[in-house]
């Protein structure tokens, strides 16, 4: 098949990081045309000067509309593109040269309808941007329970680092209007169609995520939100896994009461140890005492912030006769756009 990329980016408020972006798709190694799609989605402070600066370097196609969250901006965006086959970022992300080649050569040998790929952090990031990046992927945390080579056939795709046909999206009508949860949603839609998700593990980006705690935070106590929704909306796919934070915290803190009380500390000992291999792991991958040691903090609100979304959610799930929208409303977005 002889494929045309479109590259699908939404935007909010973000230009300085257009331009991080845009700069590292013009200097991509692969040789044919592409498109960049880029959607202002309501924004106040536009990329419109950012733009501008590699119009005659890069196929930009330059969209407004109002705000209806990124989901629906990546839809919009995608019946809109000139490709047959749409590779969607976050405007957070920065992409190594051989990005695009690496996705086309895999697609030519291995051809698949909908693809993932993994992140990673850059070496111009914060401190903390590298301890949350490590938190968010490493095998000791959450993103061994997502990323594990095991369900590289079967991989649940981000939308930060995410590629579908055009053919996938005609057939599923693309991204719900839950967010955050979205990219998952359609993976469940596309198995369901037949089709299949691979995983490129080469096919790295470079994700910036949040830039401190505090927002990290509310990002994931977000995504611990959405999973039993989706496991409501998508019967089956609820995995044992998806505890783990959860039963991590209350371990945590059961741990901590019996030390404190009865002088009990082997509990503790055992979370100690763990928080060494995680201070072990990321000195080893990034190679800084101050990362290692933010990584470990990263960890604890990672996992209590995931967990407390998790608990939250599925006893009102369970044990409420509202639906999801009435329950979470800030998960959803009522507008959608033609």
């Amino acid at each position: 098949m002889d494929v045309a990329f479109s590259f699908i980016i939404p935007v909010y408020n973000r230009p300085e990081e257009i331009r991080e972006l845009l700069q590292s798709l013009l200097q991509q190694t692969y040789d044919k045309p592409f498109e960049i799609v880029l959607i202002e989605d309501g924004s106040t402070d536009t990329a419109e000067s950012v733009v501008s600066e590699f119009a005659q370097k890069l196929n930009i196609n330059y969209l407004h509309k109002p705000n209806t969250g990124p989901g629906d901006s990546r839809n919009f965006g995608m019946r809109r593109a000139k490709g047959n086959y749409f590779i969607i970022l976050d405007s957070d992300c920065i992409l190594p040269p051989a990005y695009l080649m690496t996705v086309a050569n895999f697609l030519q040998h291995n051809w698949v309808h909908c693809y993932g790929g993994p992140d990673s952090a850059h070496p111009s990031f914060s401190k903390i941007q590298k301890a949350i990046n490590y938190a968010m992927t490493s095998m000791l945390t959450t993103g061994g329970i997502r990323g594990k080579s095991s369900s590289i056939s079967k991989f649940q795709p981000r939308s930060f680092n995410m590629g579908i046909s055009k053919t996938v999206f005609e057939a599923t009508n693309g991204f719900g209007n839950i967010h955050p949860g979205e990219d998952p949603d359609l993976t469940f839609r596309i198995w369901k169609k037949g089709y299949e998700t691979r995983l490129i593990p080469e096919a790295i980006v470079y994700h910036k995520r949040r830039i401190d705690f505090g927002k990290f935070y509310g990002q994931v106590k977000k995504f611990g939100l959405v999973r039993p929704i989706l496991n409501k909306w998508h019967p089956g796919t609820g995995k044992i896994t998806y505890w783990f934070p959860a039963f991590f915290c209350l371990g945590l803190i059961a741990s901590l009461l019996l030390w404190a009380a009865f002088g009990a500390g082997f509990p503790m000992l055992c979370y100690m140890l763990y928080f060494a291999f995680v201070f072990f792991g990321s000195l080893v991958k990034n190679k800084n005492l101050w990362v290692a040691t933010f990584s470990i903090l990263a960890t604890i609100i990672q996992f209590f912030a995931y967990g407390e979304g998790f608990l939250k959610s599925t006893i009102c799930i369970n044990f409420s006769n509202k639906s999801p929208q009435e329950l979470f409303p800030k998960l959803f977005f009522k507008t959608r756009s033609k």
